[in-house]
């Protein structure tokens, strides 16, 4: 039973582990090539791979955090970095406190998106899964 136990307990722990973000040892030349296009003055970012097998570089400038995606043919995806609510253009403040009034705000990140362009995205605590609400400047939601 001991033996079934910690089998068990290994097999969990892998399942768990592999969810996660893993740290990468060696970034693909074309990754690194496109970071250092995006980012010349960055020199050092940490890399992870995400869930969906993208590259994520983590990297400060001038003291604020920063997380870019690059796909792993070197296809820059998107920027974020996280901001605090009175960092929010007025006019989304004004939908949050018109819409989600009630609600509480788990995070807030400004997002630059190769697809999308310039937006904020909204995370609110909720039971199970937050719920993210992407705005533009003008407080229109996405």
């Amino acid at each position: 039973m001991k033996k079934k136990s910690r089998i068990l307990i290994i097999i969990c722990s892998l399942a768990f582990f592999g969810c996660q973000n893993q740290a990468v040892s060696q970034v693909p030349k074309v990754v690194e090539k496109a970071f250092k296009l995006k980012y010349p003055d960055e020199n050092d970012p940490d890399w992870e791979i995400d869930a969906h097998g993208n590259f994520e570089s983590h990297f400060k400038k001038e003291g604020v955090k920063y997380r870019a995606d690059f796909s792993p043919e070197g296809i820059w995806i998107e920027t974020e970095t996280s901001i605090s609510k009175k960092d929010l253009p007025k006019s989304i403040r004004e939908a949050i406190k018109k819409n989600y009034s009630k609600e509480e705000i788990a995070e807030i990140e400004k997002v630059d998106s190769a697809l999308k362009g310039e937006f904020y995205d909204v995370e609110f605590k909720q039971k199970g899964k937050n719920k993210d609400v992407e705005y533009r400047a003008s407080g229109e939601e996405l």
